[in-house]
């Protein structure tokens, strides 16, 4: 197809598919980058001296209720929300509700 000449009814452009695999082909590059991902449960502000004092036993009030999904950050970006669970006795998250759209959908 001619560069100058526009697309007839019914065809589709070139430059459309050629950015498709361009975009498949840029998810490739890096497909295999590993990153950091963190479940926070909660989180709390103390003072320096709350943290000296803490020791074997010390209780951490956080700032989230019972049962309320956990936040799972990938490098620091809050991707989803999850319920905590246990899998072949190690903890877990099972994802609830994505917050962020994955690529390509």
């Amino acid at each position: 197809m001619d560069a100058e000449k526009p697309a007839e009814e019914g065809e589709v452009p070139q430059m459309a598919a050629t950015s498709q695999a361009a975009g498949a082909g840029s998810l490739n590059l890096v497909i295999d980058v590993p990153l950091r991902v963190t479940v926070e449960v909660g989180s709390t502000r103390m003072l320096v001296r709350e943290v000296i004092q803490l020791g074997k036993g010390a209780v951490i009030d956080l700032d989230r209720a019972a049962g309320e999904p956990a936040d799972v950050l990938v490098n620091g970006r809050l991707l989803a929300r999850g319920e905590v669970t246990v899998e072949d006795d190690r903890l877990a998250v099972r994802i609830v509700e994505m917050l962020v759209e994955p690529p390509g959908s």
